[in-house]
């Protein structure tokens, strides 16, 4: 599994039981610090985490997320190839203006929602993604209007 942004990465949202992998089709060449803190206040580690293009992924993806937000003005990235493919749209809080308190909640908010996203996938039975790629597409799409 592949989640596909212009900047930022969710992955480590993902226990390492399950392959997922975060890129970026225009990596920055650093995480962001604000991300980085809100995952260490919620006990996610980091470890390892780096900027990458979705270019140099050490395997091809059978599903990619795309989790950039068009009315944010990202240009969300098309990935090419035989996967089941579904778009979370999720503001960018690395883009809010405002208040260090507007800014830090952006932050929360996106955290919020990808992760009651990723728990839902994650509450998928595995057979689900093993075989109705139709049924996984609705699945996927559905779990991408989830809000806490």
């Amino acid at each position: 599994m592949l989640f596909s942004t212009p900047h930022r990465g969710c992955r480590v949202l993902i226990p390492p039981a399950r392959k997922a992998m975060s890129a970026g089709s225009q990596p920055t060449g650093h995480l962001n610090s604000r991300a980085i803190a809100l995952l260490a206040r919620e006990g996610i580690s980091t470890l390892g985490c780096y900027s990458k293009s979705w270019e140099n992924l050490p395997l091809t993806p059978d599903i990619v997320v795309t989790v950039c937000s068009s009315a944010a003005g990202e240009i969300c990235p098309a990935y090419l190839g035989q996967v089941v493919q579904s778009h979370w749209a999720v503001e960018d809080p690395g883009r809010t203006n405002g208040s260090e308190e507007d800014v830090e909640a952006a932050f929360m908010a996106t955290y919020r929602i990808l992760r009651v996203r990723i728990e839902a996938f994650l509450a998928l039975p595995l057979v689900a993604s093993a075989g109705d790629h139709a049924q996984l597409q609705r699945e996927l799409d559905r779990i991408g209007k989830l809000v806490p």
